[in-house]
Order: C-alpha cells, then structure tokens, then sequence
C-alpha cells in the first residue's frame, strides 16, 4: 500500500491533504485468490467507475466473448482433428508398406525353391518319393503353403492365358472349350501376384466332321437298235443304231 504526498499548496492553505490508497497486493487476503492486474493510472489520475457504465454494455460483452471462446475452441478442435487424422493415415501407409516388404521377401525366398519343388514333383510321379525323402518334402511343402505359396495347374480346368503357358494343342469334340488335359510343369502364385506360370497341354473343341451319303446313280436307259434291210448284203440285214 502507497499514500500520496500532501501537496503544498493545500498545506499552505491551512486544509487537510486528500489521502488517495490503494490496495496493489496481488493476491486478495480476503479470498485467497490472485488478483487481476489492476491498469496503470498517472498520479492523481480519478479510478474509473464501473457503475457508471450502462448494464446493456455489460450484457452484450459477455456473449461476443462466449462466441469468440467458442470460434477458438472450434479452430482448435478441428486442428486436433486434422492431426489425428494424418498420424491415422500414416500408420496405415507403414502397415501397408512394412507388408508389402515383407511379402516380397518371401516370394524372393519361395521362387528359389521352386527348382527343388519341381524335383518333389518328378519323383512323386515316377514313385521315387518315399520313406524319410517323402517326409521331408512334405514338411517343405506345407511350411511354403503357410507362407502364402500356392500351386496351380491341374488337368481338367480351363485353359487361362494369364496363368496358363500352352506348349501343345490339340482338338477334341469331348471338350467345350479350351481345356487342360496335361501338366507339364505346375505354376505357383504367392497371393495375388503369379510367381511362375504353369506348362500346360491345350485341347480345344472340334466339331464332328458330317457324313454326307452319296446318292445312287441311275443309269440311263439305252434306245433301242433299228434293223433295215441292204439289198447289197442279202445275208442278212444290217444293224443301224
């Protein structure tokens, strides 16, 4: 707390001096709170009187500020939003990324195998694959399918030129369509991606060749020959067609 000093022109004049006090502790020993800071006013300077001050001004403040407060904590809102939403789809392009290296990988690894499956394959059909041979292969086999390898390629199924490489062809009326009818060598696809396509022999559908039954000729019947007499030949007479 401060008191002016008496001026001396009213200590000249014999009047007490005007004692102006204010309160400029920062916290209210009444309530306990942090005041606000009061404004800077010159010495001698009159306090401003909030009673003078008309009550529509005071009404109509406190909803510019409330929809102020509101304009920023929408801003901030949508901000928060936006933050959320980029760090969301960015997640999602490394999950999506961090896959797609991951599966590559693995069908690096798969497609230099596919040299010993087509061995398995061969010994399987010639009845080579038995005993602990077969055992292996299998334990082979199914730790690739489990990666997400899978063969393809199986007599009967119709011929696809995406997958399919056609090395015969041949034509058959027993068909509808283009169909497989040998496996040369089978294809392996590692999800949707074909690692290597599959040999294969093509028969297509021929239509039956139509018997058409020749007609039976008819001969013609011959005229028949005319006789006349020849004075000169008294033989006989002679024949004339």
């Amino acid at each position: 707390m401060s008191s002016s000093k008496p001026d001396g022109d009213d200590a000249g004049n014999g009047e007490e001096p005007r004692v102006v006090v204010r309160d400029r502790r920062r916290i209210d020993p009444e309530t306990g709170e942090i005041r606000p800071p009061a404004p800077e006013t010159g010495l001698g300077a009159p306090e401003p009187d909030l009673a003078s001050v008309p009550e529509e001004a005071v009404i109509e403040a406190v909803p510019s500020q409330e929809a102020e407060l509101k304009a920023q904590l929408d801003e901030r809102t949508a901000d928060l939003q936006r933050l959320q939403a980029e760090y969301a789809n960015y997640r999602k392009r490394i999950d999506r990324d961090r896959e797609v290296v991951v599966n590559t990988a693995k069908a690096s690894v798969a497609t230099e195998l596919l040299s010993v499956l087509d061995d398995i394959d061969r010994a399987a059909q010639h009845g080579d694959l038995t005993g602990a041979f077969k055992a292996v292969a299998d334990k082979l086999g199914a730790t690739l399918e489990r990666t997400g390898l899978e063969a393809f390629g199986h007599e009967g199924e119709e011929f696809d030129p995406a997958v399919h490489e056609a090395v015969q062809h041949d034509t058959s009326p027993d068909v509808t369509g283009p169909t497989v009818t040998a496996v040369l060598r089978r294809g392996y696809r590692f999800g949707d991606r074909v690692v290597r396509a599959a040999l294969v022999a093509v028969t297509d559908h021929a239509t039956e060749p139509v018997v058409v039954e020749a007609e039976p000729v008819t001969e013609e019947p011959s005229m028949p020959s005319r006789e006349w007499y020849d004075p000169n030949n008294p033989d006989g007479a002679a024949d004339q067609d």
